[in-house]
């Protein structure tokens, strides 16, 4: 009995020291932004330093650009607030929010973005590198952006001379032993991000 414990231990004792250590990207945000309180709106600009902690190489970074779930009634957002007949009616009426303006540079040189492959995910774009992100390595991104906020009925948004901004720079996504997580901006459910200093 006891060679059969020692046994189980050992090779339970082997299989912890062949897993891979923890690790999580690395973000560096630096945001200069201002608010127009007339036109409901942020403009900022925003450099990112990105550290690839993984030991995959990465040709690009998916963005969360979540303003652009109060761009239409298409968007995640929309769908999963109209699909409960209680809150529907939070949308009637309500003015579009967006982030425009992007234009992703890393050293000088613009960086090319493609739409997510759902139609539906307005506000996830994919920023490429012009060459991959080896392991280990940082790159600096900036882009310039404008958010219109819409009239507030979910998170962000502006209401009675208030102001709500929420989730409303670009951020990448996670990137983790699983793989990318992008994922849509919703009404109901929490954010899953990297911190960042």
């Amino acid at each position: 009995m006891k060679k059969i414990i020692w046994i189980a231990l050992i090779l339970s004792g082997k299989s912890v020291l062949a897993q891979s250590p923890y690790w999580q990207q690395k973000l560096y945000f630096n945001i200069q932004a201002s608010l127009d309180d007339k036109e409901h709106s942020i403009s900022a600009k925003q450099t990112l330093v990105y550290k690839n902690n993984s030991d995959e190489a990465l040709p690009f970074i998916w963005f969360h650009i979540w303003p652009n779930a109060y761009s239409n009634n298409n968007t995640a957002l929309f769908k999963q607030i109209s699909n409960d007949e209680s809150r529907k009616k939070k949308l009637k009426g309500k003015t579009a929010g967006s982030i425009t303006g992007l234009a992703f540079e890393s050293k000088g040189i613009a960086l090319k973005t493609s739409p997510h492959p759902n139609a539906d995910y307005v506000d996830i774009i994919k920023v490429l590198l012009t060459s991959p992100l080896q392991p280990g390595d940082s790159i600096e991104i900036s882009t310039p952006f404008t958010v219109k906020l819409p009239e507030y009925f979910s998170r962000s948004g502006y209401a009675d001379g208030q102001f709500m901004a929420c989730q409303w720079y670009p951020k990448p996504a996670v990137f983790d032993k699983n793989g990318w997580h992008e994922m849509p901006y919703l009404d109901m459910g929490e954010f899953y991000s990297e911190y960042a200093m």
